[in-house]
């Protein structure tokens, strides 16, 4: 399964809030903030706190992206 948090990033501009401030605002370990930066899967728990930091649901701030499967895959 591939995310992007490009639409946090995009939030974070809207809102002049830094990714040190969304760390500390949702108590944010700093490996996690490396697994988002890197578009990696996070905890329901950790997308939950980002939400009510920022006061968005889960699609304001994330996206599903489909991988591309290989031939022999299908």
């Amino acid at each position: 399964m591939a995310v992007s948090y490009t639409k946090l990033w995009k939030v974070l501009i809207d809102k002049r809030m830094s990714k040190a401030d969304l760390r500390r605002a949702a108590c944010i370990a700093p490996n996690t903030m490396t697994k988002l930066r890197r578009d990696e899967a996070v905890s329901m728990e950790v997308l939950g706190r980002i939400c009510q930091a920022l006061n968005k649901d889960f699609g304001d701030i994330m996206e599903y992206v489909p991988e591309e499967r290989g031939e022999s895959e299908l």
